[in-house]
């Protein structure tokens, strides 16, 4: 089988690993990719959007299957497109049709969503320039801390909690007035704050039958004990200690089965993975988020503990045969660290020298924001590498990553160096 995997990042890297690891796989093909997905396969200067040029290649290619890393492409239609061309109509897309992937695409849409199907969330309201004046009477009727989600995709970062009334009417005013996030602020959902841990849950679904994959915990602020503006996230761990089983019973019970039976209801066929961020409140979890594709930084943590063989598993998706399987989870702790540009999530430098990955042992590297030239790996992007451990327990899972993050220098470099060690 030909495959052709879209996107660039960390959690690309990490899936094109595992998908190599396949007998069923001929070849692996990766657009954009980067330098460390050209280990994997081969990499195509091919941009996730550019539809025409991805069907031309497609078709020229021979490709049997595509598999979509990132949301934007699903939330713009890529499987919509595939769909509608008699060409490629017969060539499964794993990741599902726009109007499912607006759980993401829409925070808004999110929100009804919930609401309609019972699936526990916190109390909102959406808000654009026409009812501007409504929005600032509902900031002050909540208590703080206040919650502002920009509607549409903002690149992992158009959250923002406010501490108190006067930063969140600002904040409020830059989102929907002045346009901060450009065209996803045109909407603001603002909600009420939920007081919890937050964890993330993982499916893969064909539409009809679901399989839950391993939970994570990821580390979405710049600094240590989480503080400072959101990043795209910063590491993560699999499992998560405080999500025992009677939470994740829970989960399944009260998000996962309400989501899947609410797209069948709704007519949204929904063939690729749903990623649920989850808040822990008093033992109950609410739905903080859905993302229409895996999570990043937690693909790098939750692909290494997936036992099975993933292209049996999107062959099943695509063939709508998942219920006839079942997910094999590595029992071993996983962690993941990331290494950052320094200035990252604001302005950073790129073209910076990687040196040291040789001299990774015992850890998993995943490249997110890298590149080659002639011959040489450089830094290209706000996040640059992921390195990932698997440990009889969280300690020793993080005791081999941090040993390993030491290895690796480029000018700038910055990491966490708590990871974890909250749990």
């Amino acid at each position: 089988m030909q495959i052709l995997l879209l996107g660039s990042g960390g959690r690309e890297h990490a899936l094109a690993w595992k998908i190599t690891q396949s007998p069923l796989l001929k070849k692996l093909f990766i657009a954009p990719g980067n330098a460390g997905t050209s280990s994997c396969g081969e990499n195509v200067a091919l941009n996730v959007n550019d539809f025409d040029g991805i069907r031309k290649f497609v078709l020229d290619k021979g490709i049997n299957m595509l598999v979509v890393g990132p949301e934007d492409p699903l939330v713009k239609g890529i499987h919509d497109f595939f769909l509608a061309d008699p060409l490629l109509n017969k060539i499964p897309v794993i990741g599902p049709l726009a109007k499912a992937a607006a759980l993401e695409g829409s925070k808004d849409f999110a929100k009804q969503f919930m609401i309609r199907h019972g699936i526990p969330t916190a109390a909102y309201k959406t808000f654009d320039a026409t009812n501007l004046e409504e929005g600032y009477a509902f900031i002050r009727s909540l208590k703080p801390p206040y919650v502002l989600k920009a509607d549409g995709l903002a690149a992992g970062k158009g959250v923002v909690i406010c501490p108190d009334e006067s930063s969140a009417l600002n904040e409020f005013t830059a989102m929907v007035k002045d346009s901060k996030f450009g065209q996803a602020s045109e909407k603001v959902v603002v909600e009420e704050f939920l007081s919890g841990i937050e964890c993330s849950a993982f499916v893969i679904s064909d539409g009809s039958s679901y399989l839950v994959l391993p939970e994570a915990k990821d580390y979405k602020k710049i600094g240590e004990g989480d503080t400072g503006p959101n990043t795209g996230g910063m590491g993560s761990v699999s499992p998560v200690p405080f999500a025992d089983r009677e939470f994740l019973r829970k989960v399944e019970d009260r998000v996962i089965r309400p989501t899947v039976a609410g797209l069948i209801k709704d007519g949204l066929d929904y063939t690729g993975f749903i990623f649920f961020g989850l808040m822990k409140v008093n033992g109950d979890p609410y739905v903080i988020e859905y993302n229409c594709r895996l999570g990043d930084p937690e693909t790098e943590s939750v692909v290494p503990r997936i036992k099975n063989d993933l292209v049996e598993l999107f062959t099943a998706v695509a063939e709508r045969k998942l219920g006839t399987m079942q997910i094999i989870t590595d029992p071993r702790t996983c962690a993941t660290v990331m290494l950052v540009s320094k200035g990252y999530p604001e302005a950073y430098e790129k073209g910076k020298s990687i040196h040291g990955e040789d001299k990774v042992d015992g850890s998993m590297v995943f490249h997110a924001g890298t590149s080659r030239k002639e011959g040489e790996v450089l830094t290209n992007g706000g996040r640059v590498i992921a390195v990932t451990s698997l440990g009889a327990n969280m300690e020793e899972a993080l005791t081999t990553t941090y040993r390993n993050v030491e290895k690796i220098q480029f000018e700038g470099k910055y990491f966490r160096r708590d990871i974890g060690f909250d749990l």
